[in-house]
Formats: C-alpha cells, structure tokens, sequence
C-alpha cells in the first residue's frame, strides 16, 4: 500500500533518498494524505535556501476542501522546489510518489532521516 522504500512522518510526509541534489531528500505527501485533501488545487512551497526545522509549517497545499500546511519532516536546507506544480499542482492527487513531490531537502541530520517511520510503522499509524 505505501512504498517500501520511502520514511515517513506522522503528518503524512514521505522522504525519499537520494533526491536529485548531492546529499538531498526528495519530500511529498502520502496517496492517503492526498486523498483525504481532495484535487489540489494550489500548492504553495518553501524558497529554495530556506533553512526548515523539523515539525514546523514550510508550505501550503489548497484543495476544494480545505487549507493544509505542509511540514519539514526533518531539519535541514531547502535546494529544490517541484516549479511544475506551478502549473499543474493536481500532479500531487494523480502521482504522489512520483511527479508530485513537493521538495527536495539536505538534511542537517542523516539520522534524523532514519529515524523516521519505515511503511510498515507508517501504514499501522494510518490504520489505527
């Protein structure tokens, strides 16, 4: 159900490792965190260069049910931003692990990246 080679956080982020910058993680939100949003309909992200710390706010996704921030799962510096979602933020309902990612991170921390939910631990979170 969820990618076994993803880690994941209990607001519905996953990581992906490696991204495409050296030492980066590419970070999304959950097929089950999309579905629960509704069709995105705007997805606002983090500058690139912007320091994040773990838990707090660095984004918005608008649906046509709501406003939901989207969190750094980990401490770590901005490099990249998906810029296709400018023009077609629905890329997150239709391929949340793929042409949907949201951004790509490095990590202040490769631990902290490991410390996050493997899918087995993350589908158990979702079920309960």
């Amino acid at each position: 159900m969820f990618p076994d080679d993803l880690r994941y956080t209990s607001e519905h982020e996953w990581l992906r490792t490696p991204g495409d910058a050296e030492g980066s993680v590419r970070v999304g939100i959950t097929d089950y965190a999309q579905e629960a949003l509704g069709d995105i309909v705007y997805v606002s992200l983090p500058a690139v260069g912007t320091e994040v710390s773990s838990g707090s706010a660095v984004g918005e996704l608008e649906s046509t049910k709501s406003v939901s921030d989207v969190y750094a799962p980990v401490d770590g510096t901005v490099v990249a931003v998906n810029e296709a979602l400018d023009g077609a933020p629905e890329l997150v309902n239709s391929d949340a692990y793929g042409e949907g990612w949201l951004f790509e991170l490095v990590p202040a921390d490769d631990s902290a990246v490991a410390a996050l939910m493997d899918a087995d631990t993350y589908a158990a979170s979702v079920e309960s």
